[in-house]
């Protein structure tokens, strides 16, 4: 079993940018590598060249799966309630599933075979992110204040859902049935989540000798036995297990700013100069 793998993420086409937080092309070597997949608060679609393409999440805790050598996957990570509309199934229904996209899109048979001809993995990922926009043209937006609500969730805009759904003129109860319907997970569950993602988008950026306890209070942990066990419950491992021996980035040695990049782009300016 190998952790070791090539994965290029990079930022979504423009006219994916409302819908999609990052793309990606991922290629295993000639050992079976194990994949962690860690919630993000939206939905992932996988797509193996040569196979069927699959939606993940969204997660509330890690999936672990053995990806098979020499296999090639194009991918495109969703912002939470961005997905649904694209799908047409309503997201509590894929909480924590991997699900087969024939499952759910009838014509996923088309794309896998437009991506087994493409002639390498960056035209396939083009190939994707072009099908995504010509589906987006045929689709109703995002929730309007779903998407509003998602915004004030992130990291650095601490906020109660109590209040939240004061400003935005609904009872706690609807909003949380329009969460359930377009994000999957309640606004409670989604608030941690993207903490914790904020926590990784801190630790991608921090310099050599950062302080884990000092990005664990920036980001709005208590300290770093509760980041700790946010940690263990949303990933089924410690910070350090996590992120390995280096705190800038995934134990796998993965790059990950351009998903992250989003996340340090709200952060407050007091934040980054003091």
């Amino acid at each position: 079993m190998d952790r070791a793998q090539a994965y290029d993420e990079r930022l979504p086409l423009p006219a994916l940018a409302a819908r999609v937080r990052t793309v990606w092309v991922q290629r295993t070597g000639p050992r079976p590598v194990l994949q962690r997949n860690l919630p993000t608060g939206g939905v992932e679609l996988h797509c193996p060249i040569g196979a069927t393409p699959r939606l993940v999440g969204p997660l509330t805790r890690a999936k672990v799966e053995i990806l098979p050598p020499g296999l090639t996957i194009v991918g495109a990570r969703f912002w939470p309630g961005a997905a649904s509309p694209l799908l047409g199934v309503p997201a509590d229904e894929l909480v924590d599933q991997l699900v087969p996209f024939d499952d759910v899109w009838g014509a996923a048979s088309d794309l896998s075979a437009r991506l087994a001809k493409a002639p390498g993995p960056d035209a396939a990922l083009r190939s994707l992110q072009l099908d995504l926009v010509r589906r987006q043209a045929r689709t109703p937006p995002p929730d309007s204040l779903v998407a509003e609500a998602v915004r004030r969730l992130m990291p650095w805009r601490p906020t109660g859902v109590g209040p939240l759904a004061e400003d935005l003129a609904i009872s706690e109860s609807q909003l949380r049935r329009r969460f359930l319907a377009e994000v999957g997970i309640g606004p409670k569950t989604l608030q941690r989540t993207l903490r914790f993602q904020g926590y990784l988008a801190l630790a991608q950026a921090a310099k050599q000798g950062s302080r884990v306890a000092d990005l664990a209070a920036e980001v709005g942990y208590a300290d770093h036995a509760h980041l700790a066990r946010e940690c263990l419950r949303l990933t089924g491992q410690t910070p350090r297990e996590l992120l390995g021996d280096a705190v800038d980035r995934c134990g796998c040695g993965h790059d990950h700013a351009a998903s992250y990049g989003s996340f340090l782009a709200a952060r407050p300016r007091a934040a980054l100069t003091g």
